[in-house]
């Protein structure tokens, strides 16, 4: 991939609002990740080392249901063979997660499941041998009888009076369903009366993997002296974790460890308890012995949690003008067989319920939202959740009224993009200050949307199909307690919390809740305390990811570490900083607001004269008696930080050939312009969108998850489930524009997620814009070669029909 990168910033949004109170000399530089040389060396820890440097650990492998619903008669095994049963798990808790709201219903999920099974792949029983090969050869010879029972593998199925059901808790007269969200403005039945055009559409989505290159992985460690367990888990919520497990198994937290060493890939995947995990923690506790789990990659593509299969039922009410007055949609997502904690099964539905509008005024609004039950693996959350739908729900009405209304596909989205802010969707939620005209205006100069039209005449002129889509979205980044107390859920996550200390040495350690995995985290905010303190990134140590080494916080998810835990760590470094000027002045016989923080000197502002700051960190701790009245001995701070949420925006925009034999899709450009306000390594921001949008592209036209009629997964391996590789991925430009917020405290807007959110619709609307001519309008992810050259094929033999009638 060559990624070609530029840099625009209207001068209305160039700046952040506060400035530091130095200039900054680290934020805003591409600053190489401190994180890379160990992974890239081969010197990083992941779970499989901890157990590979364990010689007397435990190796278990699970033995999973190879039916989608049935009743569990027999799991036995022959002599020598240690098998563990729901049985022998008798007093653990199910994992059951909640909403207080009383359009949600609970169901629980057993560790391993008891009388009956609900998805293939779901653990019934698990072998314990002394090595990970020997463990497999035991599975093989377990025997599971499990009678079948009739399995709903539908969400349309799965609603009807007559379904079977997977709980037997849900909602009276819809069976199945376990979220039912529901909301009608009070003008929206006469603004679709009043329409001068109703678009009608139904968009879905397939089933997906997160596929992390590492699978999931536990080491559980038994202290058996005190009884105390260290779990060394491949997760992006360490704290999280070791809740939920110790509810499971009515534990002390103070006598449980958990640690995230390096993780290799999450995308949300890995953000859920793991119900394996909770197994080996009572096992290890009860034995007295170290166990470990290597997920394998079929097991990860069966039970690993999935994602994003929906189905949206729109109807949009436009203006002549194309002014979009009223949006309805009736939204089911498949959530398979249990809900994933601490999120819940909401988590899908109760997102797009919520942020459907997306970045368009649209004034009135009517939505019903569902969870449905399957007899599926669980859905959890996989990066963008469900904005990727969301987008390509949105952004497909876009262009299907643009081709009606006779409006070009810029127009139609100037029309209705916010343009005033703070704007307040018709749900509540409040955008703040973003840059969504400016982001479309931009992408448009850049591809010469004239100047392509003339381009895409000329080839279908030599039989060739071009076509162009635009994408627009508003990403939903940090935000906190407020957004997820409006949820009801019964754990609440949101704050992050962090502990400052600068040592005698002058060095600053940096505890964090938040738990990176491959976001570069430790490197960003190294470089943001670094400017607040006058002292090099490398001066700066972040630690995370260690239950018993850190406050405890949320984890990484979202797009939300760099504004909440940059938000916290910024304030603390605030704090500290005014502790270094207070010393500093002091000592220097001068007023503290005459002091400057710089290159690693506390300096009298105008002046040669000053202190290194490691003098100062050793007179803090060693010489405390000398300090100003009233400051405490050395040099410690916390700090939380809790807020809202600010929106990021963006505007994709991809170029496509289709093959009219083939089906195949050629993505020939790819530009994202987009918008998340200071870029304190924009090296990494870069990083983060171009992983992103190869994600989307995946959506768009390749990965999918499929299950057979009996509900057995058919792609459970890399030969069947096809991510994309460097052949298919275009290079990505990329143009920065930064709003000024004030929802953000240090300027920055998440960027995770962008990537995966706004390139399946631009691809998706190209490869129509591509097959116009011929009445094609796509609105399934994926757009598998197979399907596209099915399209093509039908509306080339509906045309061949309607010509030889006329």
């Amino acid at each position: 991939m060559t990624p070609r990168t530029a840099t625009t910033a209207p001068a209305d949004l160039s700046a952040p609002t506060s400035p530091p109170a130095e200039p900054p000399t680290w934020t805003g530089q591409p600053v190489r990740r401190v994180e890379d040389p160990a992974i890239l060396r081969g010197w990083g820890t992941f779970v499989g080392d901890v157990a590979a440097r364990d010689a007397t650990c435990l190796y278990a492998a699970f033995v999973r249901s190879p039916v989608a619903a049935g009743r569990i008669r027999s799991i036995t095994a022959p002599p020598g063979v240690r098998l563990i049963t729901a049985t022998d798990l008798a007093g653990v808790r199910p994992i059951a997660p909640e909403l207080k709201r009383p359009d949600y219903v609970r169901v629980e999920m057993p560790v391993l499941a008891t009388d009956v099974v609900r998805f293939v792949g779901e653990p019934v029983a698990l072998v314990l041998a002394e090595s990970a090969a020997l463990a497999e050869d035991a599975l093989d010879s377990v025997a599971v009888d499990i009678e079948p029972t009739p399995a709903v593998l539908d969400a349309a199925a799965a609603v009807r009076p007559d379904s079977p059901l997977v709980h037997d808790a849900a909602f009276p007269g819809d069976p199945n369903t376990t979220v039912d969200a529901r909301l009608t403005t009070p003008g929206f039945d006469a603004a679709l009366q009043s329409a001068a055009t109703v678009v009608e559409l139904e968009v879905s989505c397939g089933r997906q993997s997160a596929m992390p290159m590492e699978a999931r992985a536990s080491h559980a460690a038994v202290d058996r002296g005190t009884g105390r367990v260290t779990l060394h888990t491949a997760t992006q919520m360490p704290h999280v974790v070791r809740t939920g497990i110790c509810d499971c198994l009515d534990l002390d937290e103070d006598l449980f460890r958990v640690v995230a060493p390096d993780v290799g890939g999450a995308f949300g995947a890995k953000m859920s308890l793991a119900r394996e995990d909770v197994a080996l923690v009572f096992l290890a506790r009860r034995l007295r012995r170290n166990i470990a789990w290597i997920e394998t990659r079929e097991e990860n593509f069966l039970a690993a949690w999935h994602s994003r299969e929906q189905r949206y039922q729109l109807t949009a009410a436009f203006t002549e003008d194309g002014v979009l007055t009223a949006l309805g949609a009736d939204i089911v997502a498949d959530v398979g067989a249990y809900s994933c904690y601490p999120v819940t099964f909401g988590v899908e539905p109760l997102m797009a319920f919520a942020e459907l509008p997306g970045p368009y005024t649209i004034a009135e609004y009517s939505v019903r939202s569902r969870a449905v039950l399957s007899n599926k693996c669980p859905i959890a959350p996989y990066r963008g959740v469900s904005r990727p739908v969301q987008t390509l729900a949105t952004e497909r009405i876009m262009d299907v009224a643009a081709r009606r209304l006779g409006l070009d596909p810029v127009t139609i989205r100037q029309r209705n993009l916010v343009a005033t802010f703070p704007h307040t969707t018709p749900t509540g939620l409040v955008l703040d200050q973003a840059s969504h005209q400016e982001a479309l205006v931009e992408a448009a100069r850049q591809v010469d949307l004239p100047g392509f039209r003339e381009r895409q005449a000329a080839a279908r002129a030599e039989g060739r199909w071009l076509g162009i889509g635009f994408s627009c979205f508003a990403e939903r980044t940090g935000y906190g307690t407020p957004a997820f107390a409006a949820r009801s859920m019964a754990i609440t996550p949101g704050y992050e919390r962090v502990n400052m200390s600068m040592d005698p040495s002058g060095g600053v350690v940096l505890r964090i809740g938040a738990s990176p995995h491959g976001q570069g985290l430790r490197t960003s905010l190294a470089q943001l305390v670094a400017d607040k303190l006058g002292l090099r990134p490398e001066e700066i140590r972040v630690v995370h990811g260690d239950t018993d080494a850190t406050p405890y916080g949320w984890g990484s998810f979202g797009s939300r570490a760099m504004v909440i835990a940059g938000g916290a760590s910024s304030r603390a470094a605030d704090t500290l900083r005014q502790r270094l000027i207070d010393i500093a002045a002091d000592q220097l016989e001068c007023a503290p607001e005459d002091v400057d923080l710089r290159e690693g000197q506390a300096t009298v502002r105008g002046t040669g004269i000053g202190r290194p700051i490691k003098q100062l960190a050793r007179l803090a701790h060693h010489n405390s008696h000398l300090l100003p009245a009233g400051e405490l001995p050395s040099l410690e701070v916390s700090a939380t930080y809790d807020p809202g949420g600010t929106f990021s925006n963006a505007c994709h925009v991809a170029e496509v050939e289709v093959d009219e034999l083939t089906g195949a899709v050629q993505i020939t450009r790819f530009l994202v312009v987009e918008d998340a306000g200071l870029l304190v390594n924009p090296a990494i921001v870069d990083g983060q969108v171009h992983g992103g949008v190869v994600q989307g592209i995946a959506n768009a036209l390749y990965e999918e998850l499929l299950y057979d009629d009996r509900g057995i997964l058919v792609t459970t391996s890399l030969m069947d489930y096809l991510p994309p590789t460097l052949a298919e991925t275009p290079d990505i430009e990329i143009i920065h524009l930064a709003s000024v917020s004030d929802a953000t405290l240090t300027g920055a807007k998440g960027v995770g997620e962008g990537g995966t959110i706004g390139a399946p619709a631009a691809v998706l609307n190209a490869v129509s814009d591509a097959l116009s001519p011929l009445g094609i309008e796509l609105t399934h992810l994926p757009a598998t070669p197979s399907r596209v050259r099915t399209a093509i094929r039908t509306a080339q033999a509906r045309l061949s029909s309607e010509g030889a009638l006329r």
